[in-house]
């Protein structure tokens, strides 16, 4: 397409009527991948000559071809011509500083993606390129493009940033010098703060991570710092400031002295402390300390004093400041120099930070909504002077207690006093607001601080009770918020606690919205501290009303937060509620997720508040899940959402949808078809775009089989069966998928042989034909238990005809070979090296046990008596561990002593074996449960090692899961399949008693013996449930 046509079409695409602009994005994307099509499109961009809005079509067109199709995945096909490449690298760097800003924004996204692409292999020129126009009349464009390739670099470590090194090398001394010119200019323009700012940027990505080698040479670093201390002292211009607020801190001189303070701060931080740097680092942090330190130390303190005298500093830049000050209270050198000034610092620039001040006041009125988004944003605090104040004061409290807090405090009793004592109108309203603030922030250091914590409870009733009633509104919010801070000492009159939740409570109701939010949030805090639940239970109903009005005016995340801490309070008293809790929720949740929408913004408010709405959606399905007919009541509320959120609508809260939708098919009394109807959404989900939530999937899916068996074997509209083998053959097929991505497959398998026995005859010859092949390609020892476990089940579930299959396959000597492999296999210490979940065990001796059963010629002689011995030493495992399971609850429950044992308690640890009459080897497997337990423990507080192909903690322990093999006791298994070998084929029997050794014969005398206590203990429970269900009806 030539270029006047191209033009028409982008002409076009700013059509008022929609089919006319529809189109021409046709056309857009018909031609897009023709030869010539990007830089045609490019010449159009830089063609002054040509209609602004058509320029601006041409760039949006042209910056998006250029992110998708510039660097395309590897087995994707290469849509640009290399030679369509080279022309528009060649030019983009010629016209991206001629173009008006609204383009260049569009061309520097370009080249930043170009930049991450082919810098340095396909692009070795640019450096050069840059470095030569450095020297020219071309600086701004160096700079500009200087600036995206350092940027590239800023997060690299290791290898991945050797490229910086060589563009240090290459640029800084020509930056340096063009520094030093616009440094000298008198009467700078703007352009000049925009040239500078550059260079700042290009300096903090450069030494974001680590101080590039050039810079450790004394004179060269020098002349940087002398340069940006500079720009810190000197005031920036008076003329040209904007007067609008907003403007003002966005202004090219202000960047300026931000982007300054910011490399200051991070050299300080990150370099100039001693404690952090490696031997080849600690000159530079010596020399930063010594001859910078100090020096930068008294610019911040300098520039403070602007703000004391009521001139103007940007919010971040006295948040920076303050966060240097703050970094600096616990180095001695630092502080030696800080503490001539600190009082002037402390109650004439810091304490006044933290009062209420005129902007709060003007939000607090005109827009109360954004008020209360910012005072509970984490983003808000990076950038707010008042954190930053109250960080410095509890830093300082904290490091320099002893010299401070005594007169900290002194000053804020001060001011409690002289607003207690003045008339209403001259009160210190903002004062005492601040006053509340910093006695807030200081909660954890006067808890723990006498006299302080002995005065806690009369400083609440005397100065923060009273502010519940005062007619300032930011007064009732501090009141509400200190409050919720200091709810959880010990108060000595339990009236002061319950009239401060009474206070909290009745400020709910609020006429202003701020205070209403933050006695939500107190509210929180008291409900943890609450004793008596008798306090809170009366005025329940209230509370949620209140809650939920507040819901449908605020999306937070943190109002959620409060609903949990009451149904995890109250539990199952919660039932009656929870029907309308849900509904409440999942209106707050669609609210939630359209404002998130419209933001197009995955941390906004609203989504973070939508992921908060579902997750105390399922605190409350879990409180009442003793409650089956309340899962049939709220179904109809939550099926549109599970419904919606099962697609790619909802991957920002996928996996809490699927913890909704495991609660829903786990405590339903039943499975109805409209929950069915969320198996195929899941399963297209996992096929196309949902396999890292694979472990969450499986949870439902497992529900769907075992709890509603019947319908998933004889529904064939959709057919469940076909639905779930396709799922899991493709995942065990797909050789890009690594051991532990395929995990939830083969357990998915377990699920289907172990619920649907007898009835799925003809599944077991595929599901055993790709297990086989996938088990060639494992290397995970624990996916080849797992695997092993598979055929376990299916042994189980038919011996016969799993064997038959084995060797029909061909792989039946192979696959028992691995199998008693794995089970004989013990670590250095004696313990077994695998099979080590009671679960795991349980599973193996089921499948050992059914071989038993089958008859001489399917299970010839040798074959009978090696599966009877490896079954024996699995039984004896597995009594032994549930042994110890039960003695380590027992423990929990007689003295909390998480099952820690004292040298009396096991005299007799090895006492099934001796009941046998054998003697256990020190390294018996039961002994050394509690030290594998106490090493995982260990383990958690570090980071795990993925290449430990035997850990455990890479996986989630099935013991709580339930299954029906859960009912099935495999001693009694074990004896009954005995006995039917016996009385079917004594000669066998006999012969097998035989061959067995003597260790062996007594622990099957020991296993019969066990599993007729099985027997009478099983029939007790049996009698005491039906006992127990007849006195409950």
């Amino acid at each position: 397409m030539d270029l006047p046509s191209l033009a028409v079409i982008l002409q076009a695409a700013l059509s008022p009527n929609p089919d006319e602009r529809k189109a021409a994005e046709q056309s857009l994307n018909q031609f897009q991948y023709a030869p010539q099509h990007l830089v045609r499109l490019l010449q159009i961009i830089v063609d002054n000559n040509c209609d602004m809005g058509v320029r601006q079509v041409a760039s949006i067109h042209f910056k998006n071809f250029v992110a998708k199709n510039w660097s395309p995945d590897s087995d994707a096909q290469q849509h640009i011509l290399q030679s369509d490449k080279d022309l528009v690298r060649d030019h983009i760097l010629m016209f991206v500083t001629q173009v008006p800003p609204l383009l260049r924004a569009q061309l520097g996204e370009c080249l930043k993606t170009i930049i991450h692409s082919d810098y340095p292999e396909q692009w070795p020129r640019l450096l050069d390129w840059v470095k030569h126009n450095l020297q020219d009349q071309q600086v701004y464009g160096a700079l500009f493009v200087l600036r995206i390739l350092s940027r590239k670099y800023e997060f690299k470590s290791d290898e991945e940033r050797t490229p910086v090194y060589r563009i240090v090398e290459e640029t800084f001394p020509h930056l340096l010098n063009i520094f030093n010119r616009l440094v000298q200019i008198v009467n700078p323009s703007l352009e000049i703060a925009d040239l500078i700012k550059l260079i700042c940027k290009i300096f903090w990505s450069s030494i974001y991570l680590e101080i590039p080698k050039l810079l450790f040479d004394q004179n060269i670093f020098n002349a940087w710092m002398v340069l940006f201390l500079n720009v810190l002292e000197r005031p920036v211009p008076s003329e040209g400031q904007p007067v609008d607020p907003e403007l003002r801190k966005s202004w090219g001189w202000w960047k300026v002295k931000k982007w300054t303070v910011h490399i200051l701060n991070r050299l300080y931080t990150r370099f100039g402390d001693l404690k952090l740097q490696n031997p080849e680092t600690k000159a530079f942090a010596q020399m930063f300390q010594k001859h910078y330190a100090g020096k930068i130390l008294e610019c911040h303190l300098n520039l403070l004093n602007v703000i004391r005298a009521g001139g103007y500093l940007p919010d971040r830049v006295i948040n920076l400041i303050l966060q240097y000050l703050s970094n600096s209270i616990s180095r001695n050198s630092m502080y030696a120099l800080l503490q001539p000034r600190l009082d002037v610092l402390l109650f004439e620039i810091v304490f006044p930070l933290m009062c209420f001040n005129n902007n709060d006041q003007k939000l607090w009125e005109e827009d109360p909504h954004e008020y209360v988004r910012k005072g509970y944003d984490i983003i808000e605090d990076l950038y707010s002077p008042r954190t930053a104040s109250m960080d410095f004061v509890s830093e300082l409290v904290r490091k320099r207690g002893k010299e401070n807090l005594h007169k900290f405090i002194q000053f804020i009793v001060e001011i409690f006093r002289r607003y207690g004592e003045a008339s209403a109108e001259y009160k210190p309203y903002r004062q005492k607001d601040g006053a509340l603030l910093a006695i807030g922030a200081l909660c954890d250091k006067l808890k723990q601080t006498e006299p302080y914590k002995s005065e806690l409870e009369r400083m609440l009733v005397q100065h923060v009770f009273p502010e519940f009633n005062s007619p300032v509104g930011h007064l009732r919010a501090k009141a509400a918020w200190v409050a919720g801070q200091y709810a959880h000492i010990s108060f000595s009159d339990q009236d002061n606690f319950r009239k401060a939740l009474q206070c909290v409570v009745s400020r709910m109701q609020d006429p202003e919205l701020p205070v209403r939010v933050d006695s939500v949030f107190a509210l929180r805090s008291f409900i943890e501290a609450c004793k008596d639940l008798n306090e809170i239970r009366p005025i329940l109903p209230q509370l949620l009303d209140e809650f939920f009005k507040l819901m449908n005016e605020v999306e937070n995340e943190d109002l959620v937060f409060t609903l949990e801490t009451i149904v995890d309070k109250f539990g199952e008293e919660m039932a009656p509620y929870a029907l309308g809790l849900c509904q409440n929720l999942a209106a707050a949740f669609w609210r939630c997720m359209n404002s998130a929408e419209a933001d197009d913004e995955a941390d906004d408010p609203g989504a973070l508040a939508a992921v908060g709405c579902l997750r105390a959606i399922s605190t409350i399905l879990e409180s009442v899940s003793r409650l089956p007919h309340l899962f049939v009541q709220v179904e109809p509320t939550l099926l549109p959402i599970m419904r919606r959120m099962l697609t790619t609508d909802g991957q920002e809260v996928f996996e809490e949808v699927l913890e909704i939708v495991s609660y829903m098919t786990f405590f339903s009394p039943s499975i109805s078809l409209d929950m069915w109807s969320l198996w195929p959404v899941m399963m297209e989900a996992l096929a196309d775009w949902a396999i890292d939530f694979f472990p969450n999937i499986l949870v439902p899916l497992d529900n769907y089989i075992s709890r509603g068996t019947a319908h998933f074997l004889t529904c064939k509209d959709p057919d469940y069966q076909q639905s779930l083998w396709n799922m899991v053959s493709s995942i065990m097929a797909d050789k890009n998928m690594e051991d532990t991505d395929i995990v939830p497959a083969p357990k998915l398998i377990e699920v289907v042989f172990q619920n649907c026995r007898g009835q799925v005859d003809h599944w077991v010859e595929p599901y055993l034909r790709i297990t086989v092949e996938r088990l060639n390609r494992t290397e995970k020892t624990y996916l080849k238990c797992l695997f092993m476990q598979l055929i376990a089940d299916a042994l189980y579930y038919n011996a016969a005809l799993t064997l038959s299959m084995l060797q029909k396959l061909g792989v039946a000597s192979e696959i028992f070979h691995l199998w008693f492999h794995l089970l004989q296999q013990v670590k250095k210490s004696g313990v077994r090296a695998n099979f080590k979940r009671e679960h795991e065990k349980k599973v193996c001796c089921l499948g050992l046990i059914s071989l038993l059963a089958l008859p001489a010629d399917q299970l010839p002689g040798e074959a009978l008596g090696r599966v009877f011995r490896a079954t024996l030493d699995l039984l004896v495992a597995y009594k032994d561990q549930v042994a110890e399971a039960a003695k380590e609850e027992e423990a929990e429950d007689d003295d909390d002593m998480d099952g820690f044992q004292t040298d009396d308690d096991d005299e007799d640890g090895n006492s099934f074996y001796k009941e046998m009459g054998v003697d256990a080897d020190d390294g018996d497997e039961a002994d050394a449960i509690t030290l594998r337990k106490l090493a995982e423990q260990a383990k958690s507080f570090r980071p795990t090692d993925d290449s430990d192909d035997d850990s455990d903690d890479d996986y989630s322990d099935d013991e709580e899961l339930q299954s029906p093999i859960d009912e099935v006791d495999p001693f009694i298994f074990f004896v009954d399949t005995i006995k039917v070998l016996q009385s079917a084929d004594p000669l066998r029997f006999e012969s097998l008693s035989q061959t067995l050794e003597f260790n062996y014969q007594a622990l099957a005398n020991g296993v019969a013996q066990h599993a007729e206590q099985r027997r009478v203990e099983i029939e007790k429970e049996k009698l005491e449930k039906s006992s127990a269900a007849a006195t409950a009806s």
